[in-house]
């Protein structure tokens, strides 16, 4: 396995990347970040990461490079598209970035590569039984983990709660759409959560995204059965896991997003 590697996290509202040590899940680099394109359209998100990736300076071929993206992933296809152009949706998303980078990548959907890098570095580490990652930003990504095998494509962002898709309504855009304090938000926050646990029972809940690093101002307020903690890599977790998860596939270079293990 590498000892280093790329790693690139897609998000609503922006994109950023670095390079990864990969035994100690610290950045090798400064965190580069830049919006992601008006629309979140293929071809335009796609030359925002290769800017970066160019600018990190990984010309290096045999430099692993994970990319993650807000969408479920399968054969190298998005099949969803979370705050980011429809065109995804069915596209061969992982082909054009291959063709536009020059190089094979590992692609991982974005809550998957958060909690992968919790359980490899994070409050996840060594935590037997179901761990839920959970991503509050521009909408609700998630991650299950399990005795430390990520199962991958878990969409419990979008679960119905009162006839709405409940990440419209508890995502952090939402509080800041609607201007909602920190209890108000909490509120909504409850009813998701409480969800969760009635359906899948986790032993720990982690709560990421670049909210998490005001989580004594909402994690206080949640009454739930399973402890609730933030995400200790908090923003940076995408782009660990990404990176981990593409340096641990090779050779191999896997063309999917498979389970892993953190073992």
């Amino acid at each position: 396995m590498a000892h280093k590697a790329v790693g690139i996290d897609i998000g609503g509202t922006g994109i950023k990347g670095a390079i990864v040590d990969i035994e100690s899940g610290e950045l090798l680099t400064d965190r580069i970040k830049k919006p992601t394109p008006e629309g979140g359209e293929p071809d335009d998100i796609v030359a925002v990461v290769k800017s970066i990736v160019d600018e990190l300076g990984a010309d290096d071929g045999d430099l692993a490079v994970g990319v993650c993206f807000p969408a479920a992933i399968m054969d190298g296809k998005t099949l969803s598209a979370a705050n980011v152009s429809k065109k995804w949706i069915g596209f061969e998303a992982e082909k054009l970035f291959e063709t536009t980078l020059g190089r094979s990548i590992h692609f991982v959907n974005d809550a998957d590569a958060a909690g992968y890098a919790e359980v490899k570095y994070g409050a996840a580490k060594g935590v037997p039984g179901l761990v839920i990652m959970t991503t509050l930003g521009t909408g609700i990504g998630t991650a299950l983990i399990n005795d430390g095998v990520l199962i991958v494509n878990a969409e419990l962002g979008h679960l119905e709660i009162e006839g709405k898709d409940y990440e419209t309504k508890a995502a952090y855009a939402a509080k800041e759409r609607d201007d909602l304090s920190w209890k108000h938000w909490a509120k909504r926050l409850q009813k998701y959560y409480s969800r969760l646990e009635a359906l899948l029972y986790p032993r720990l809940i982690i709560v990421g995204g670049g909210v998490s690093k005001h989580y004594d101002e909402f994690l206080p307020l949640l009454d739930l059965r399973a402890e609730i903690v933030p995400a200790k890599l908090r923003n940076n977790a995408g782009i660990l896991g990404a990176a981990a998860l593409a340096a641990e596939s090779k050779p191999a270079e896997s063309k999917s997003a498979g389970s892993n293990s953190a073992d």
